[in-house]
C-alpha cells in the first residue's frame, strides 16, 4: 500500500517556488529543495521522476495559473481600467509578499548567453503579462504604440521595484511602483 503524502500539491509547489525564488534554478540543489519542502530527496524524486527540472517547470506552471487568475481575468473584468488596475495591485502584492520576494521568472531565467530548459516558457510569460497590461492602456484610451510601450515599462518598473526593494531591504521601491501605476499605464 502506497505511503500517504505529508503534504499536499499546492503547499509542495508553494515551498519549491520559494526555494527557487531565493536560491535561482542553479543554486537550488536537490539537497536544499528537499529541506526546503520538508521531505527526503527520495520523497522529492517519487513526487518529480523528472528531477528539479520538472519541478521548476511545475512551479513555473503554477505561478502562471496564478497570473492567470489574480493578474489576468481582473485586467480583462468588470470595472474601470483604474478599478481593475486597483485590484491587480493588491494581488501583485500578495504574490511579492509586498516587494520581499523575488520574481520568480528571473531566478529561473538562463543567463543571457545560454537559451535554458525554461526559455520559451519564460518568453511566453512576460509577453502575456505586457500584453494583458497593453489590452488595459488600449482600452483607457492609449493607441496600439503607446499603449505596448506603457505595459513594457509598467514590467520594468514593476521587476525593478522587485530587485531595489531585496536589494535595499525595504518595501518602499515596491510601494512606490504600485502608486505610479495608474499614471505609468492608463492616465495621461
Amino acid at each position: 500500500m502506497a505511503r500517504p503524502q505529508t503534504i499536499e500539491d499546492d503547499a509542495l509547489i508553494a515551498r519549491l517556488s520559494g526555494v527557487f525564488r531565493d536560491a535561482g534554478y542553479k543554486g537550488a540543489s536537490l539537497g536544499l529543495l528537499a529541506e526546503g519542502c520538508g521531505l527526503q530527496k527520495a520523497s522529492l524524486y517519487h513526487r518529480f521522476p523528472g528531477g528539479k527540472q520538472q519541478m521548476a517547470e511545475e512551479v513555473i506552471a503554477a505561478a502562471l495559473d496564478w497570473y492567470e487568475v489574480n493578474i489576468f481575468a481582473p485586467l480583462r473584468g468588470e470595472g474601470t481600467p483604474r478599478e481593475r488596475l486597483a485590484a491587480v495591485g493588491q494581488a501583485l502584492t500578495a504574490f511579492y509578499a509586498d516587494g520581499r520576494k523575488a520574481c520568480l521568472l528571473n531566478m529561473l531565467a538562463a543567463p543571457p548567453e545560454a537559451d535554458g530548459p525554461f526559455a520559451a516558457a519564460i518568453r511566453g510569460a512576460f509577453t502575456a503579462i505586457i500584453d494583458a497590461f497593453c489590452d488595459l492602456a488600449r482600452e483607457a484610451g492609449h493607441d496600439e504604440a503607446q499603449a505596448r510601450a506603457r505595459a513594457t515599462r509598467v514590467v520594468m518598473l514593476l521587476h525593478g521595484s522587485l530587485v531595489l526593494s531585496r536589494g535595499l531591504g525595504s518595501s518602499e521601491p515596491f510601494h512606490a511602483f504600485l502608486a505610479s501605476l495608474p499614471g505609468a499605464l492608463i492616465e495621461g
